[in-house]
């Protein structure tokens, strides 16, 4: 019988949950164990377009994390993170599109490490929603996002 004491040997949880065997969990927990798959979907010290990321910001860190859905055919406002932020893809495409006009055409199920202090635009050209779960690192009372005044 597979008692707690031998599933806390067996298990060790470090930010995500990673199921390990060795020797001390027996073949109970072999056979019942959850296959758990890790996929890195980004690893990187350079935003898309290449520019190296800057530091964390100074404060007391702050993380948010947005779900953005985006029409088919709507182009976000040009605007600017002043925070490293990454984000996934979880449906449809969407294209940004940096001030210098660099280019990224970002689909499902694939991830981005965002331009930092960049004016850049999203758009749908797609024929279903868009939608994007970014992360922002950034700092308590300060903004993750800043709008171009002159912005259409």
């Amino acid at each position: 019988m597979l008692t707690y004491r031998k599933i806390a040997r067996c298990v060790f949880v470090w930010g995500f949950a990673f199921l390990i065997h060795s020797g001390a969990c027996g073949e109970e927990a072999v056979a019942e164990k959850t296959a758990i798959e890790t996929r890195v979907l980004a690893k990187t010290s350079n935003s898309w377009d290449g520019n190296i990321l800057p530091g964390y910001p100074q404060g007391q860190s702050e993380i948010t994390v947005l779900d953005i859905k985006i029409p088919p055919g709507v182009k976000l406002p040009t605007h600017l993170h002043p925070v490293m932020n990454a984000g996934y893809m979880v449906s449809g495409e969407l294209t940004v599109v940096t001030e210098r006009g660099d280019i990224l055409h970002l689909k499902e199920g694939e991830a981005i490490v965002e331009v930092v202090d960049t004016w850049h635009y999203g758009y749908n050209e797609g024929d279903k929603p868009a939608e994007i779960v970014v992360f922002y690192a950034g700092a308590e009372g300060s903004p993750i996002s800043e709008y171009r005044q002159d912005a259409e």
